[in-house]
């Protein structure tokens, strides 16, 4: 009874509720509802007391569910009286509310009264100021509001650290100010007798002009068609409502309207355009405030459209073992297009039989069945792809044959008397002759005869070899029959090209180890594109050279930078049989050129252009971005000049010829004592002491290219013999400063010509100063920085530029000086540098008529030649 009494009395100061004196036998909560009110972060004790049960089952809810906590307990007071107790610690705001206890025995159920429990503390916060963009001096308003308990609740405001005059209010509370002119930030402050409580900070922005957008890019180039798409700017707090993009056609006063854009998405299809023409685009957004700034603009080219006539008046010219087939010329759709070529396809039993493309109008077919009729049809071709098809020229075999009937029946008796009196002639003159050697060799056996008879010895003799006039048949070239290795072959498979894929075209440099030509690859939707085939010479080159040739092309397929040249792919050139094939690496085709011939033509050219500080600058970073991809994949490429840059149609610059020059050029090219094939000007202490190739070996040549840049093409090292370079560098000599270079470019410069290549710095660190240099310099107008050069029009050449420089050759100038060169020729060649030589195609310097009209048969059918190329003239660029 001793412990009854100090639980009764445990209770009674532990929970607040009055319980009934009374003892019922049947199943009851006893007690009244109690309010309890707590403290934030204080605890409580709650219980209930059942009677009428042996062994409950006593459940504690809040607001109707469960209570899951582990300070639950009961215990009888007598054997059907039990206590339930329930322990909160730390009551916070949710922990408020209702509570009650449940019990069930034998499907009765019994609830106790209700505790209801406050919670008191700090005032929380129901509305807090937010964020707003207001319109400079007009009216705006903040909300704030607190609840308790307990109650009441003040707000006092502040406006960045400094409480704003007057009252505290009574909550809710809204603040009402008559306008700001810059960004400011608010909060409010809530008080009650536990304390105070401070709400966000809001910031009040006040409305501007938008920033010009970001990353304007031009895609899906077509002949009428490209899409532009930007990334917003800053929108100065103030939603974007509509873009502007302005276009404008280079060279030419027309005006085209400027296309508005509703936004977002922040993308547009520019329609109408010409064909084959020059456009730069910029673009400015809008919001209720204004416009933006113009972005700096993006200058791109409009391809060309198919053609849109058909040839016309197909005919035979010739039929006998070949067909020769002429047409009449289809006209460029403008005057700036290349020419046209010729698309043939010939068709048997109503399956095509072949496809060529001829570079003329005629063509000669071969590979045809005489005994079934042909039909032939002709589209003109251009880079854009196929125009409509001619009619189709019908060619039946019965009109042959009564052709060759005819051909028998008009034949004269007087040849035909003389053909049976030849033969006769011949065979009484053949019959004599058989008669005559018949009777030596009866008159030599004879005499023979005696020493045959005693067992003197018969010679006897076979051919030991057979011979065929007309030459062993080419095999089809595969990676598997080439003699590499297993490792190669997988890194080569999927990027290997048939050369039924393209059609050669044009030499567009030689030199004397290889060549480069211009080509049409086919595409998977049968479309055409222009690339550049390298090609090494057919008897310059080894089995070795095979395999090392074709492992760079594979190291070049991994490359994916913008200023790099990516590979496209490689391909094997068949030969007969017994001889290895021509390797051929497939290029992207640059528009404009190397980075060498173009600085050289706007310094002496016909017609010279100035290249503002800026623009080189530019050139400079791209090679620099170029080489800092190529370091970074621990590829070094040992020729870095500007010779071996290239300027694609955006005029960006991209390295190239990595890795295949020391192929190309021999087996020697980078060990000193071959002076004559050594790129000594551009070479390293290092690599010219010890034959040593490092990134820190083609930082320096990196430098020396800067001052061919900053020179516009001017030869390093000018009247230094290359026998000369070694001891001439080793004496602390280097490159002068140019006139009006900057003193930051210069140490730049003499920064990666330090005798310790360790001592050089890095591509990432010249790209930082290098771009930190053309940040500090002021914008040029769109008119004086020259972003895009038409160089087709400043050399005045149709179509692409013909001006590339030759990969393959690579002797002193002179060493190879040439007898009949004109005294143009020869004044052009004293401003190339004395270690290469640039070829440009005669058939750049002639009118497009004049070169379609002098194009090669053997080029025009599309066809690869059989072992050497067309002998076309070359002359040194005449500037």
């Amino acid at each position: 009874m001793g412990s009854r009494a100090l639980l009764l009395g445990l209770l009674l100061l532990a929970a607040p509720p009055a319980w009934a004196g009374e003892r019922h036998s049947s199943l009851q909560f006893i007690g009244a509802p109690v309010n309890v009110t707590v403290s934030q972060g204080h605890g409580v004790k709650l219980n209930c007391s059942l009677e009428g049960m042996k062994d409950p089952e006593i459940q504690w809810l809040k607001d109707g569910m469960p209570v899951m906590s582990a300070d639950q307990m009961y215990i009888p007071v007598d054997d059907d009286h039990w206590i339930s107790f329930l322990s909160l610690k730390a009551m916070e705001r949710p922990d408020a509310g209702r509570y009650w206890c449940e019990a069930e025995m034998e499907g009765k159920r019994a609830v106790s009264r209700e505790i209801w429990i406050t919670v008191e503390g700090v005032p929380y916060f129901t509305i807090e100021p937010q964020d707003l963009a207001v319109l400079p001096g007009s009216r705006f308003n903040l909300s704030c509001a607190a609840v308790g308990p307990p109650e009441p609740v003040k707000i006092i405001w502040w406006m960045g650290d400094s409480q704003m005059k007057g009252a505290a209010e009574d909550s809710p509370s809204t603040l009402i100010l008559p306008g700001i002119q810059q960004d400011v930030v608010f909060s409010c402050e809530a008080h009650n007798q536990k304390g105070l409580s401070s709400s966000r900070t809001a910031t009040v922005h006040v409305k501007a002009l938008p920033l010009a957008p970001l990353n304007v890019l031009v895609t899906d180039i077509a002949d009428t068609t490209v899409n532009v798409s930007w990334s917003p700017g800053f929108d100065g707090y103030s939603p974007l409502q509509s873009c502007t993009v302005q276009v404008t056609e280079l060279h030419s006063d027309r005006d085209i309207p400027q296309v508005i854009v509703p936004v977002p998405p922040f993308a547009s299809t520019l329609q109408g355009l010409q064909q084959s023409t020059n456009y730069s685009i910029c673009v400015q957004c809008a919001n209720e405030m204004g416009v933006s700034p113009f972005t700096d603009r993006v200058s791109f080219q409009t391809l060309e459209s198919a053609p849109s006539i058909a040839p016309l008046n197909i005919r035979l010219v010739q039929e006998d073992s070949a067909l020769v087939l002429e047409w009449e010329e289809v006209a460029p759709n403008v005057e700036k297009e290349a020419p046209l070529e010729y698309k043939l396809q010939w068709i048997q039993d109503n399956v095509t039989q072949g496809e060529m493309s001829v570079q003329g109008t005629k063509a000669n077919l071969t590979v045809w069945d005489p005994l079934k009729d042909l039909t032939v049809r002709v589209c003109a071709l251009n880079s854009a792809g196929c125009g409509p098809w001619s009619d189709p020229l019908l060619i039946a075999t019965k009109q042959e044959t009564a052709k060759q009937g005819n051909a028998h029946g008009s034949m004269s008796w007087v040849p035909l008397v003389l053909g049976i009196l030849t033969a006769l002639v011949t065979i009484v003159a053949m019959t004599l002759i058989f008669l005559r050697k018949r009777r030596k060799k009866t008159r030599f056996g004879q005499m023979f005869g005696s020493v045959l008879g005693r067992g003197g010895p018969v010679v006897h003799f076979t051919a030991a070899r057979s011979f065929n006039r007309r030459g062993p048949e080419p095999i089809d070239a595969t990676l598997d029959n080439i003699g590499i290795s297993d490792e190669l072959k997988a890194r080569l498979k999927d990027v290997l090209i048939q050369q039924q894929q393209f059609t050669l075209g044009r030499t567009l440099g030689k030199g004397e180890f290889g060549s480069v030509r211009e080509a049409q690859l086919k595409m998977e939707d049968g479309s055409f594109q222009k690339v550049a085939v390298k090609m090494l010479k057919a008897d310059v080159f080894c089995s070795n050279d095979i395999e090392e040739f074709l492992r760079e092309a594979a190291y070049m397929k991994e490359f994916d930078h913008p200023n790099v040249s990516k590979l496209i792919g490689v391909s094997l050139r068949s030969r007969p049989k017994g001889r290895l094939p021509v390797p051929m690496v497939i290029l992207p085709f640059m528009k404009h050129g190397d980075l060498h011939t173009f600085l050289l033509m706007s310094r002496i050219g016909e017609e010279p252009f100035n290249l503002p500080i800026q623009t080189l600058l530019r050139f400079m970073i791209d090679i620099c971005s170029g080489m800092e991809y190529l370091s970074a994949k621990n590829f070094i490429h040992r020729d870095l000049a500007s010779r071996n840059c290239m300027l694609n149609e955006n005029m960006s610059v991209c390295v190239a010829d990595f890795g295949l020059s020391k192929k190309i050029y021999s087996g020697d090219y980078y060990r000193q004592g071959c002076a004559s094939k050594l790129p000594v000007k551009w070479l390293a202490l290092e690599s010219l002491a010890d034959n040593v190739f490092t990134t820190y070996s083609d930082v320096w040549a990196f430098g020396v290219t800067m001052w061919e840049i900053v020179t516009r093409g001017q030869i390093p090292y000018a009247g230094v013999e290359n026998s000369e370079i070694y001891h001439y560098l080793i004496g602390g000599n280097r490159l002068k400063q140019p006139p009006d270079c900057l003193d930051d470019l210069y140490e730049m410069m003499s920064s990666c010509w330090n005798s310790d290549p360790k001592m050089r710095p890095s591509f990432s660190t010249l790209k930082r100063q290098l771009e930190t240099v053309l940040g500090r310099l002021s914008m040029l107008s769109a008119s004086q920085d020259m972003l895009y050069v038409n160089i087709g029009e400043t050399l005045g050449v149709s179509g692409s530029s013909c001006a590339l420089h030759d990969p393959f050759e690579n002797e002193e100038e002179e060493n190879d000086s040439r007898a009949d060169a004109s005294e143009s020729a020869a004044a052009a060649a004293a401003a190339v540098p004395s270690d290469y030589r640039y070829i440009l195609n005669p058939g750049c310097l002639r009118e497009d008529e004049e070169w379609r009209s002098n194009t090669q048969a053997g080029e025009a059918s599309g066809l690869l030649l059989e072992d050497e190329e067309a002998q076309g003239g070359q002359v040194i660029i005449d500037l």
